[in-house]
């Protein structure tokens, strides 16, 4: 049995020439469908980890991953919404105090400092209140 195989083929505009689509990674022609961007799932996976890798990235993927882990500390630690704790037991887990996500200020002017859902607010003693914000 005959299986045609469809070239991909565009017309350059500036200086009208047939041309073949090609691989954004490896430059291979490319077969089949017309919104194919790329030959094989491995030069797609290489094409978008190269992308992920660049430096600017790197320093966002750290600082997110730092946010994440202050996250989970709090949560982990306060399974029930509202605890009490002491900032050594933070510190201990790896929590780090110099990174949130967004602060929240009350009528009364008590500041919260949130990670993502996950907040506390700094009480007397190196004691902090954790919270939890309903997530909708």
């Amino acid at each position: 049995m005959f299986v045609p195989v469809y070239k991909r083929i565009y017309i350059n505009k500036s200086t009208n020439q047939v041309m073949e689509s090609k691989c954004m990674e490896c430059g291979d022609v490319l077969h089949g469908r017309t919104d194919k961007k790329f030959c094989s799932d491995a030069c797609r996976n290489t094409y978008n980890n190269r992308l992920k890798s660049v430096a600017g990235n790197q320093y966002v993927r750290k600082i997110n991953g730092i946010l994440k882990k202050n996250r989970n500390i709090m949560a982990d630690l306060n399974p029930a919404g509202k605890t009490r704790m002491h900032r050594s037991r933070l510190i201990k887990k790896g929590f780090d105090f110099g990174y949130v996500t967004n602060l929240y200020t009350t009528k009364t002017g008590t500041v919260y400092y949130f990670c993502y859902d996950q907040g506390y607010l700094p009480l007397d003693n190196d004691f902090y209140m954790l919270v939890s914000r309903k997530v909708e």
